[in-house]
């Protein structure tokens, strides 16, 4: 199971709306099959994992990270492709919440007599697929706030300046870090302030860029900008409210910007929630926030962030810098978004800070 939770990992940022799934096939203690959900979502990890194995399937253990689907889609059920191909006993690791399959799998399996165990690395599965699970759960996706900071959280002096806070390495695990989501978010102030092409540049990983989004409920993103430049070129939404003018939506559309509409908060203001819901109905799993501190402190006020990725540069800026999170009306300390560290990295001179949800 370890071996398929690692091949699962594979398929992170690649297959949405999917599961990143992974299938190890075992026949006499000998691994005859290995697969991962493809990128697009499709062949699914069982499939993989057959084809490979060829006849050397029939009679084999199958460890699964995800149940196997059970419905008829663009690809025939797997539960039924692992019943044809003669496995004798699968572990899952976890049930699929989707309701075309939420156990239909396991009863497929066990109904054509197959041995079904579910269970063995349940947790590391959801933490895989926690993207999916809040897609098909919460109708929104998981939400990774990433910040870059100094040490005293700011992210710009007083003047604006603010390349380079961190250094080369912790810039290029950032860029590593997008290739593990569907889409990177930011706000129309950071697009227009600090013109992030929101891509990813490292060698061999350009086609893993994610899709760009940019909320903007004032459309103050420049035509001429390069997220409306190359948007045939890379996928990008821009999101707004409402009854936004129709000839500048119009003319983000003739650009190959994707614009969407949602409303607005209680406040005026768009709607954050709302985005992020727009956001899963298109099949959108899995999002990193890259700013800017308005952003920031609205998803942290409605608790819509589920972890933080907070690299931290080893220099001081001081109460005049510009702070990564902006002010959100915090009175009481209980009140304070609170967050558990799961994992601390070294990188060069910086500091990566990982934190999911607090127990």
């Amino acid at each position: 199971m370890q071996a398929a939770l690692a091949l699962a990992r594979r398929g992170l940022g690649q297959v949405a709306p999917n599961p990143a799934v992974g299938c190890v096939l075992v026949k006499d203690g000998r691994v005859v099959g290995r697969g991962w959900t493809q990128p697009g979502g499709r062949p699914h990890a069982e499939t993989e994992a057959l084809r490979r194995a060829g006849e050397a399937a029939r009679g084999a253990c199958a460890y699964v990270t995800l149940e196997p689907c059970a419905h008829h889609g663009q690809t025939p059920p797997c539960a039924e492709a692992l019943v044809a191909a003669g496995i004798v006993r699968c572990v899952i690791a976890l049930e699929d919440p989707d309701p075309r399959v939420d156990g239909g799998g396991v009863a497929h399996l066990r109904a054509a007599g197959v041995d079904v165990v579910v269970g063995p690395g349940a947790a590391a599965a959801a933490d895989i697929n926690a993207g999916y699970l809040a897609q098909r759960r919460q109708g929104r996706p998981l939400v990774t706030l990433k910040l870059a900071t100094t040490l005293d959280g700011r992210i710009a002096t007083k003047n604006g300046a603010s390349q380079w806070i961190t250094g080369e390495a912790a810039r290029a695990r950032a860029h590593l870090l997008r290739t593990r989501h569907d889409a990177v978010l930011v706000g129309s102030g950071t697009a227009v302030l600090d013109d992030p092409r929101l891509d990813v540049r490292l060698d061999g990983l350009a086609a893993t860029s994610p899709v760009r989004v940019v909320l903007d409920g004032r459309l103050r993103l420049p035509l001429t900008h390069d997220l409306v430049r190359r948007a045939r070129q890379q996928a990008t939404w821009l999101i707004t409210r409402d009854q936004a003018d129709r000839d500048r939506v119009e003319a983000y559309e003739g650009a190959g910007v994707e614009v969407m509409t949602v409303g607005t908060d209680a406040e005026g203001r768009l709607s954050l929630k709302a985005a992020l819901e727009a956001l899963g109905r298109r099949g959108i799993t899995r999002v990193l926030v890259e700013g800017g501190g308005g952003v920031a402190a609205g998803l942290l006020r409605l608790g819509l962030v589920d972890r933080l990725a907070w690299f931290r540069a080893s220099r001081v800026m001081g109460g005049d810098g510009l702070p990564a999170v902006a002010g959100f009306g915090l009175e009481n300390l209980a009140d304070a978004p609170a967050f558990a560290l799961t994992d601390l990295a070294r990188i060069g001179n910086d500091v990566l800070e990982t934190y999911g949800p607090s127990a």
